[in-house]
Formats: structure tokens, sequence, C-alpha cells
């Protein structure tokens, strides 16, 4: 017997939650492996029941899915994480491909759809828009940010000191320097004020 595609829903809406989680449990090859509603639940469920696909909401409390798809990839960098939002903006949705998701779909896509969505990203394909692939194919050309950096990125914009971002992430104040001089390469920036804007832009951090 064919072993079901285990999923995680992370949204933290409760009725949303459930309404997904029951209507995948009627397919025969599908099955809720865990439910989160914040980035830190989220985090915890994929580390403890490492889910073959996880379907992220853009937005949650404690962080933007694009965060928590940074934490879980550090975790499993083979990771298939699909993100969720009621928009269809190109700079997040390239945001989320950079950030090494397997699609971005929107909230009022029809089920049946969904369901095609979670069966091809587990066989090893994405789901992104296709208006928007040769956009995705010119991004992934340019150097996407780490999970680190990410975090990094975060306590940026928090306008925590390059002293104080070695102390929350435990590690010298010379490497926090070091990611920081990275982030603002990558997003092809000069400053931290510029890097947070341009974060904000793609999608890479979301308003808390």
């Amino acid at each position: 017997m064919q072993r079901k595609i285990r999923i995680l829903i992370v949204d933290d809406h409760s009725m949303v939650r459930m309404g997904m989680a029951g209507l995948l449990a009627m397919e025969s090859d599908m099955e809720v492996a865990a439910e989160a509603e914040d980035l830190e639940q989220a985090v915890e469920a994929f580390r403890s029941r490492r889910p073959d696909v996880t379907l992220m909401d853009v937005r949650m409390p404690g962080g933007s899915g694009l965060e928590a798809l940074a934490r879980i990839r550090a975790l499993d960098p083979s990771a298939r994480v699909v993100i969720l939002s009621t928009y269809d903006l190109e700079e997040p949705i390239l945001a989320a491909h950079a950030a090494g998701a397997c699609g971005y779909l929107l909230k009022s896509i029809r089920f049946d759809d969904l369901v095609a969505a979670i069966r091809q990203v587990h066989a090893g394909g994405n789901c992104f828009p296709p208006a928007l692939q040769d956009h995705m194919a010119a991004r992934a050309k340019s150097k996407p940010l780490t999970p680190r950096e990410i975090e990094t990125l975060d306590l940026l914009r928090r306008g925590f000191s390059n002293k104080d971002i070695g102390k929350v992430l435990d590690i010298s104040e010379n490497t926090a320097k070091f990611h920081v001089k990275a982030i603002l390469s990558k997003l092809e920036v000069t400053d931290r004020a510029e890097a947070v804007a341009a974060a904000f832009e793609r999608g890479l951090l979301q308003v808390d």
C-alpha cells in the first residue's frame, strides 16, 4: 500500500485549518500530520512530525511565513513548502521562490487545484504562477538570502546593532557584521535602512 502524503497546515485561523484538514482527509492519498497557528508552532511541528508537504500562510503571529520557511529549511533544506496568501503580488511570489518555497498559491484556489498542487510538489515539482516563470528564472540567478541572513535581517529592522545581533543569534560580532555585509550585497543596497525597505518590498519581511 502506497504511503499517504503527510501534510502540515499552518494558518492562524482555526476555521481555515479545520476546513482544509477536513477536505484533505477525504483524499485517499493524503493525511494531515499536524497543524500550527504561528511561527514557533510551525517550526516545532515540522521538527517533530517531518511532513512531506507544508502549506504555510504568508502572514501569522510571531513572524512571517517566509521567516518560518527559512527556519524550516535550516532544519531540512529539502523541505517542500507551499506559501498560501490572499495577495497575488509579484514581489512576494518572487521572494517566496527565492527563499526556497516550492509554490505560491492564493487562498481562493479551487480545492481540486490545491490537491493537484500538493501532489505535484510532493512529486518534486513546483506550483508558481506561469506568468512569473521568466522572472523567477532571472531572480534565481542572483544569490538568495540564507536562513541565517533572513534572521539577521529581521533583527536589523528592529534596530539591533551588530553586537546585539551577535548576542541574540549566539555568534560573534564579526560574524554578525559579515552577515549584514552579505545582506547589503545581495539586496544591492548601501545601508541598513535600505536593506529593510527592500526586504519589505520583496516580501522577505512582513509588518507585525
